[in-house]
């Protein structure tokens, strides 16, 4: 069983500035509650063929994964793929205008988790939106702050 989470806010700030920070792996630990540790393989800054670790702390275990980027429009859009970890996993980030000097920021995870974790896909999805949705409103407030 598959999990898609997709959560958005409108961030304050031009998206120019949003798209910057928030597409900037080297951040991550600041805005998500859950992200412990990112450690470049590849070069900064951010490209496509971009290779990151992350160690995750979700749901009382550690998870650890590499993320390689997919797909960069710079300032539009940023999807990375899992290419070592628990399951794969494609995280996407948009950003669009929302009116002046404001940003419509979008983040969507989807996957396809295996063994005990797709049996428990649909708590598994509930609890990555609600993170999902702590974290953008993190990212929100240190931004606009």
């Amino acid at each position: 069983m598959s999990v898609d989470v997709q959560v958005e806010t409108v961030i304050g700030r031009p998206r120019v500035d949003v798209a910057a920070y928030a597409g900037d792996p080297s951040h991550a630990p600041e805005w998500y509650a859950n992200i412990r540790d990112v450690s470049w393989q590849t070069e900064p800054p951010v490209a496509v063929g971009s290779r990151m670790d992350f160690v995750a702390q979700f749901l009382g275990r550690r998870l650890a994964y590499t993320y390689e980027v997919v797909d960069l429009v710079d300032g539009e859009r940023l999807v990375m793929r899992t290419a070592d970890g628990p399951f794969p996993m494609e995280t996407t980030y948009t950003w669009e205008p929302a009116g002046d000097d404001a940003t419509r920021m979008t983040l969507r995870n989807r996957g396809n988790p295996s063994g005990f974790q797709g049996l428990a896909a649909p708590l598994l999805e509930k609890a990555m939106r609600r993170a999902t949705t702590r974290d953008l409103a993190r990212l929100k407030a240190l931004l606009e702050g």
